[in-house]
């Protein structure tokens, strides 16, 4: 593997990293000879760790801690920060100037742009009308909405009274949704009327319509209009309406415990009900802003952008941003349309510094041919974020030869489960291709063999062998935690397997694999799917691809599906290509038994692809939970194919 970047030394001492690495050597008289010895420091003394970072992030409480970790020997179980009371949405308003807080763009051209006294003001103006409805603290507010400012302002007015916060995109189909909500019985909904997606205005009226009548609990529907499309529908009332009030008491922030909850998130809902994942405001905040300031070096001056949709992670994770009094940029709207520089060319306006997206963004991007260090000018970019799957080595190298040469490109992987990451970026360390940087601060990740011991050079189970204040509170009516300890601690009892089959490297750095379950088994040889998605994009003929295990004669065969760029046909000559690389990269045993070519791959509305559910097809299973995906279609493509019948 080749080293892609390297920070220069006068880059490195002016990073937030290195300013709290200084910090805490003056204070505790430490030495830090690399990343390496300061992570090892950070899980090793956790309550130091902790406590120090809480004082250099300057969260802001109305009464300090007594203890910062207690019954640290149980994972689940243990506690953080016991007697301290904060507000997870003072934290994110602590700017009331006139400084651009939101830049909010649709995919139909419009643009709005919110101060951060704007955005302190509506949102107390919010936070009046829900108290004047009933809402108190520990009530469900839902959200139904697309990327704007309203979302951002609805979600900041629940948790200012300390009521919980939950949201779906309105791409999500009728069941998804009420397979979401229904589990919280939300007092309030806020939904949009439509919304605006690949050249199409889609009308939600009726989806609203539908939840609002299937689930009892809701009371209030308060309704964003975005098509101006006529709604008419009971309990419901206009975003505008519904924010005028008479009442001009300042915005008042519930001081509540640092486990208060905060947000309800949901797993992906493949493979049955999604779980309602219960995370606290305290430990949401710390863990997001550790990542923002100091893997990620986002200050006040940057322009964050994350291209996501309500009804995934990284929207909640965006909208931390606002706690470092950062600019952040909304986008709603299809990432391709009108061209396939549409992204790039808002980057290149909004001057973005910090730009997030998918990986499957970033290897579409190549695809399509697009070059944006010829086409564009982004002197202000210096971070580029991806997550949602494995990052090839050709899109590492794509992104240094074709977007910029001179930035940061941080792969990051975590989960829902967490709303944050285990591993992360680091903008003091060099970017080696096909590695993600760093584990992150205060996270004690391991990769564990199949005996349970830690080993490194070598694949195996990402585990967390300490408890972490990001750690769900619980899932949602599991009062006996049972169905949380089954997600992510009977592996390994008091330890948090997370599901990734990963590596960490010579350069400590790490490998996503992916997902344990969709680990290939041939002949008993453990192998990643994402080994055989790196080498297939490698291939300019292959737009996309999906590998699974089929059960056969006593064994597991890999089929790998393709998805072909038009015009090309899957012949012979195609076919020894994708197995000579395959080969040649990886080993003789990654070699599909199997490869046919599909039309289409079924992937999550937050765009991952599903292994597990063609997986189920390819054997005749049920797969239950369509609602889950955004192209629910394609899983037909996949049943009783002839070619996987010999």
């Amino acid at each position: 593997m080749q080293q892609l970047w390297q920070p220069s030394k006068e880059d490195i001492k002016r990073t937030q990293m290195r300013r709290f690495a200084d910090y805490l050597e003056t204070t505790l008289g430490l030495q830090f000879i690399d990343y390496h010895t300061f992570h090892r420091w950070s899980v090793d003394c956790p309550e130091q760790f902790w406590q120090h970072l809480w004082h250099f992030l300057k969260i802001r409480s109305s009464q300090d801690f007594t203890e910062v970790l207690t019954d640290a020997d149980k994972f689940p179980g243990a506690r953080w920060f016991c007697g301290a009371r904060l507000n997870f949405a003072e934290n994110l308003l602590r700017n009331r100037s006139q400084k651009i807080a939101l830049v909010a763009r649709l995919e139909n051209g419009s643009r709005r742009t919110i101060s951060y006294a704007q955005l302190y003001r509506q949102v107390g103006q919010l936070a009046a009308a829900l108290r004047r409805v009933g809402v108190v603290k520990g009530d469900r507010i839902a959200g139904f909405l697309p990327n704007v400012p309203e979302t951002v302002v609805a979600m900041l007015a629940t948790s200012s009274i300390g009521a919980i916060w939950s949201s779906c995109s309105p791409d999500f189909g009728i069941n998804g949704v009420l397979d979401r909500f229904g589990q919280i019985e939300p007092k309030v909904l806020f939904a949009c009327d439509g919304y605006y997606y690949s050249g199409k205005t889609i009308d939600s009226v009726q989806q609203v319509g539908q939840i609002c009548q299937r689930i009892s609990s809701i009371q209030q529907l308060v309704v964003v209009p975005l098509i101006d499309a006529e709604v008419s529908i009971p309990l419901g009332v206009a975003y505008a309406d519904f924010l005028r009030t008479d009442d001009s008491s300042p915005l008042e922030f519930e001081q509540l415990p640092f486990d208060h909850p905060l947000y309800i998130m949901y797993s992906s809902g493949t493979t049955g009900v999604p779980k309602c994942i219960v995370h606290g405001a305290g430990g949401t905040l710390l863990q997001q802003l550790k990542e923002h300031q100091l893997h990620v070096d986002l200050r006040s001056e940057d322009v964050f952008f994350y291209f996501t949709t309500c009804g995934w992670m990284m929207w909640n994770w965006l909208v931390a941003g606002l706690a470092s009094e950062a600019t952040l940029v909304l986008y709603d709207g299809a990432p391709f349309f009108p061209t396939a520089t549409a992204m790039i060319d808002m980057a290149e306006t909004e001057q973005i510094s910090i730009f997030g997206t998918s990986a499957k963004y970033i290897d579409a991007l190549q695809k399509a041919g697009v070059l944006p260090a010829k086409s564009h000018r982004l002197d202000n970019l210096r971070v580029l974020l991806s997550t949602g799957s494995p990052l090839s080595h050709e899109s590492f190298r794509y992104v240094y030869r074709d977007i910029k040469t001179d930035l940061c490109l941080s792969s990051i992987s975590g989960g829902t489960d967490i709303l944050s990451c285990f591993v992360l970026g680091n903008p003091t360390l060099p970017v080696w291709e096909g590695q993600i940087q760093c584990r992150g601060l205060g996270m004690a990740v391991e990769i564990w063999d199949e005996y349970g011991a830690a080993v490194e050079q070598q694949k195996g189970e990402l585990v967390c062998v300490r408890p972490f204040p990001s750690a769900p509170i619980g899932f949602w009516n599991d009062p006996d935690d049972e169905k949380y300890r089954a997600a992510y601690f009977t592996h390994y009892p008091n330890i948090w397997a997370h599901g990734d089959y990963a590596e960490i490297t010579a350069e400590n750095g790490i490998i996503i694999h992916g997902r344990s379950d969709a680990v290939l088994n041939p002949g008993g040889v453990r192998i990643g799917t994402a080994e055989i998605y790196r080498q297939v994009a490698k291939l300019y003929a292959v737009v996309d691809s999906i590998c699974i295990g089929q059960d056969w004669d006593g064994d597991v065969r890999v089929v790998l599906f393709v998805v072909l760029r038009e015009g090309v046909a899957l012949d012979d000559a195609l076919l020894g290509a994708i197995r000579a690389v395959i080969r040649r990269e990886a080993t003789p045993r990654h070699v599909p038994a199997k490869i046919v070519a599909v039309s289409d791959i079924p992937r999550t509305i937050s765009g991952k692809i599903v292994e597990l559910a063609v997986r189920n097809i390819v054997h005749g299973r049920v797969v239950t939970n369509r609602d889950a995906l955004a192209n629910p279609e394609a899983l037909e493509l996949f049943q009783d194919l002839p070619e996987l019948m010999v």
